[in-house]
């Protein structure tokens, strides 16, 4: 931070969505934030100098010189990138896991919503329950509850958790319980109707499976086949002929 501050650098290396893409890589805070940018401001000289010492030293590509810096400059703006690549990662993997779990945590939601819950509760429940699924998807959760204790706008709460999981469902659900919380409409309705269309979406996919495997079954299998059933034929063939 202290580098940041002497070099004014703060603004410059941080983007409108830094947070965002931290929040939904599961690192929140400040902290998190400098380390982001302290990294984009040194791995660039890092992967510089490391790739002059690989290129000069370490090899003995036949290069000209002007063409060994040139590559260097390049590995320094790839390595500008690296955090953001490292972030991209996490966030997939982060995603990867609350996609799995997700389905059981609204199936678990709905059924404290119906059983008389209030989704405060709902949530908390099925946080401490959903952990041994995916603890990605529990934090959120859990999350999401002090939110709603503490924020006076209950929409903001599930907007948040929707932003930081990056996840369709999730979104879905977010908004379903904003417009059930917006007119009044019970929230178990909504979370059933949410849950429905997410079964219609995986029987759509489900569907569409057979036409997607239709290339690749005469790309791979068919020749295949085609050998199987017909080398012994032409084999014999050739040898009737010599």
């Amino acid at each position: 931070k202290s580098t940041l501050d002497r070099l004014k650098l703060t603004n410059k290396l941080e983007s409108e969505d830094s947070r965002e893409k931290l929040a939904r890589a599961g690192y929140r805070g400040q902290a998190p934030l400098i380390a982001f940018m302290f990294f984009r401001f040194v791995m660039p000289g890092i992967v510089f100098l490391a790739t002059l010492l690989y290129l000069f030293v370490l090899t003995h590509f036949a290069w000209p010189v002007m063409m060994k810096v040139s590559a260097a400059f390049a590995g320094a703006l790839i390595g500008y990138y690296l955090p953001d690549v490292f972030i991209s990662n996490l966030t997939a993997r982060r995603q990867q896991s609350i996609m799995r779990a997700f389905p059981d945590a609204l199936d678990l939601m709905l059924i404290c919503v119906e059983s008389g819950m209030s989704i405060e509760s709902a949530f908390s429940k099925v946080s401490a329950e959903i952990g041994t699924q995916s603890v990605e998807l529990a934090e959120e959760l859990g999350l999401t509850t002090a939110e709603l204790s503490y924020l006076p706008d209950r929409a903001v709460a599930f907007d948040n958790l929707a932003k930081r999981c990056g996840h369709s469902g999730v979104k879905s659900v977010a908004i379903a319980l904003n417009q059930a919380e917006k007119y009044g409409t019970p929230m178990g309705q909504a979370l059933r109707i949410t849950a429905q269309m997410r079964m219609q979406f995986a029987e759509q996919k489900a569907a569409s499976l057979p036409a997607k495997l239709t290339v690749p079954m005469i790309v791979f299998f068919l020749p295949c086949l085609f050998v199987v059933i017909l080398g012994p034929a032409a084999l014999r063939a050739m040898h009737m002929t010599h």
